[in-house]
């Protein structure tokens, strides 16, 4: 920041907060002339605050393609499935200045696959400030929605949430994380908010991002892995068509889901079920590796697979998948660096 611009924004903020009060005594014609000088000068610009404090601005929302490509391919391991439906789902959306509804993705898979990391990367690649973003809104089962005998006062409270921070901001995303935790029917309360309307009560909601994360399914992903492995086909075979059918049905049906015959299911609202693949050894050394990279730590092959090696794989006998994915790699590797 330059001297001039870091010697204006003192001057706004002063003049915003009321803090010109403590340098009395002033004459009046003095303070007239200085709020007519920094009017002036800030008329010229304009947008200086937009720079320090984050707005529902391009300069604060602003797509990355480029980069959350790049993120899936170095960063995401083993879901080549999710990496694509992903990358296409979220350019098309926010490369569409109208779109019809908001992008309604329904991420499934056992723990430590990815489903929560990916959810950041989209948010890094869509706001500068990414998953610190005051437009991105997690909410969590046990922290959120705890107790079932409120299960009305959640819905209200939810739909309100909801409402008002779409109210402030058009390209606002929200994830909802523990979905299998989510009381039944609780997110059918937001129905219409996911739905083909151009306004509810003064409000567009077609521009916004929701993102539910699930365990549910995860069962059906994991069986169709294992029966490619034992026919002896890659895992780069399985494709989209081979598990988003079963997945819904199962998600459908599940009533520890959270989408238990949701009316979301029925009206063909959420555009994409996601599934992500269980995690093999090569994926947790990859894991391992790039965590040391993040801790800027030397890379170090051996250490990588000692950590890998010490996980628990399933089949018991063949240890093909990893139970708990990549979950436990950072702790993990606090004890071998």
């Amino acid at each position: 920041m330059t001297p001039r611009k870091r010697h204006v924004l003192l001057l706004w903020m002063l003049f915003c907060s009321g803090m010109t009060e403590a340098i009395e005594p002033i004459s009046t014609s003095i303070a007239v002339g200085m709020a007519a000088a920094l009017t002036g000068f800030l008329a010229s610009y304009q947008n200086i605050f937009y720079y320090f404090h984050e707005c529902c601005r391009p300069e604060w929302i602003s797509f990355n393609r480029t980069g959350l490509q790049a993120d899936l391919e170095r960063k995401m391991f083993g879901q080549h499935i999710a990496s694509r439906i992903i990358l296409k789902a979220v350019t098309g959306f926010m490369s569409n200045d109208n779109p019809k509804k908001p992008l309604v993705l329904s991420l499934h898979g056992w723990t430590g696959t990815g489903k929560n990391f990916v959810s950041e990367l989209i948010a890094n690649n869509i706001y500068k400030e990414g998953m610190d973003s005051s437009f991105v809104h997690v909410f969590t089962s046990e922290l959120h929605f705890p107790h079932a005998k409120q299960f009305d006062t959640y819905k209200s409270q939810l739909q309100q949430w909801i409402k008002g921070n779409v109210s402030n901001c058009g390209r606002s995303m929200f994830i909802f994380d523990e979905m299998d935790k989510m009381h039944p029917g609780l997110i059918d309360s937001i129905k219409p908010y996911l739905d083909y309307y151009d306004k509810l009560d003064g409000v567009s909601y077609r521009k916004a991002i929701f993102i539910f994360l699930s365990n549910a399914g995860g069962e059906n992903i994991v069986q169709t892995a294992l029966d490619f492995w034992k026919a002896g086909r890659g895992r780069e075979e399985i494709e989209l068509k081979d598990l988003e059918a079963l997945l819904s049905l199962s998600v459908f049906n599940n009533k520890q889901s959270g989408l238990w015959h949701t009316s979301l299911i029925d009206k063909n609202l959420v555009d994409f079920f996601v599934p992500f693949l269980p995690l093999e050894y090569g994926h947790v050394v990859q894991c391992a590796m790039a965590e040391m990279n993040a801790r800027e730590l030397p890379p170090n092959l051996k250490v990588a697979k000692q950590v890998a090696k010490d996980l628990v794989y399933f089949p018991k006998a063949e240890r093909v998948f990893s139970v708990k994915g990549c979950k436990t790699i950072e702790s993990k590797l606090n004890y071998y660096t």
